[in-house]
């Protein structure tokens, strides 16, 4: 009787263990069919068009008869919005993580971290047209020469999306720091100020990193804020008050099924689906490679 007892456990076991192995393999698949194809496209597109147009030419107008292929509007319009959500995210985020992690009762840190971490849950397309409808004609009283579509009303709503990202990631790495550091700051005489800046953050360096790093890379592949509410124009240009054009923008105004299948508009969007892979992959690296060579290894 425990003989066959013990044979069902071990079925059961080999089934749960084939089952995480299959999934393992098909998340390893999939992502090694998403290489494939943005490859294969992309090859085809530079068979036509040649690496140095691409990264050197200054115009992108591949719908135009005149055509250039040049990606310099779009990334610039890409780290302009990402820039100015970045400036709004890091600062917010990281004064939230302190008040959390070192001001905040667990009471207190129970009730407002859920309450931040909403933010997260919103459809982007609602941010979309937040942007549009109400920052817009907001910032239009304080620069008057803004136009309607514009990368700053856009960059401070990403910045406000990924607030949450930045905060719970900060405030974990935050949490984690042993509280024999913040005791021991605090026997010499130490302010709870200066062990939260000068003991607690430097302390959690690599799991912040971490957080801003992955921040970047959210910023820079969202779609729906900046294709409501940036525009559609591919301007090289960092004023943030003139409509500007990111990559993910351009990849959904070509997805709309107006450009015939095949053609080498069509291939654009595959070469613009790389550039952003390689771009979010590089981040996710770094980031990996941030929290493993600046993990503090506490006894």
């Amino acid at each position: 009787m425990f003989e066959t007892r013990n044979t069902a456990v071990r079925v059961k076991e080999m089934m749960v263990e084939r089952l995480l192995q299959f999934c393992s393999l098909l998340s390893v698949f999939t992502t090694m069919a998403i290489i494939y194809i943005l490859m294969s496209e992309t090859w085809g597109f530079f068979q036509k068009v040649s690496l140095w147009e691409f990264l050197t030419d200054t115009q992108w107008t591949p719908l135009f008869t005149i055509k250039h292929f040049g990606i310099m509007p779009l990334l610039c319009g890409t780290m302009l919005t990402t820039v100015i959500a970045l400036m709004v995210a890091v600062p917010t985020g990281l004064i939230s993580a302190v008040y959390l992690s070192e001001y905040a009762s667990a009471s207190v840190r129970k009730i407002v971290k859920p309450i931040l971490e909403v933010l997260a849950a919103v459809p982007t397309v609602v941010y979309g047209y937040f942007a549009l409808l109400f920052v817009t004609p907001v910032l239009k009283k304080i620069f008057p020469d803004i136009s309607g579509f514009n990368s700053l009303s856009a960059g401070l709503v990403m910045g406000i999306m990924i607030i949450p990202l930045v905060s719970s990631l900060s405030e974990d790495a935050m949490h984690a720091v042993p509280m024999r550091l913040r005791e021991g700051a605090y026997a010499v005489g130490s302010q709870k100020i200066q062990v939260a800046f000068n003991i607690v953050l430097p302390a959690a360096l690599s799991g912040i990193s971490a957080a801003i790093i992955l921040a970047v890379s959210r910023a820079i592949g969202e779609t729906m804020i900046v294709a409501i509410a940036a525009g559609q124009q591919p301007h090289l240009t960092l004023n943030p008050l003139v409509p500007i054009e990111t990559i993910s923008a351009y990849i959904v105004q070509i997805s709309l099924g107006d450009t015939p299948h095949g053609t080498l508009e069509y291939k654009t969007i595959f070469v613009c689906g790389m550039t952003l892979f390689m771009m979010t992959f590089f981040l996710n690296m770094m980031s990996f490679k941030l929290r493993k060579r600046f993990q503090e290894v506490y006894d």
